[in-house]
């Protein structure tokens, strides 16, 4: 048979906001909207730009060509992803240094 061991030193969920009393609530959202504007301009990126250059090179550089055009088109969308990936850690830095020197202003 289950059996409920140790359920009297459990504290409920009203035992512990009295000890979280204290502490001020966090209410920022989880990801900042620039995180989100920056995701959805390369997802619009990622869209945008393979299919552009494939339509538009198709017949006015490669003359009607596709495997250079495609070729290109994977190469725009490797632009795009490896562009991203610099940015992402580029924000990452900065969040890191924001998080440093807050931790040495409250010290």
């Amino acid at each position: 048979m289950a059996t409920r061991r140790g359920a009297e030193q459990e504290k409920t969920h009203l035992d512990q906001d009295a000890i979280k009393e204290g502490k001020p609530s966090n209410i920022s959202p989880a990801v900042p909207g620039s995180v989100i504007a920056k995701l959805l301009g390369f997802t619009f990126a990622m869209v945008t730009l393979p299919l552009g250059s494939y339509f538009a090179s198709v017949n006015t550089i490669f003359g009607g060509n596709s495997t250079y055009a495609g070729a290109l088109a994977a190469l725009m969308a490797n632009v795009v992803l490896i562009g991203y990936v610099i940015v992402a850690f580029q924000d990452d830095q900065s969040e890191r240094e924001a998080d440093e020197a807050e931790k040495k202003k409250s010290k």
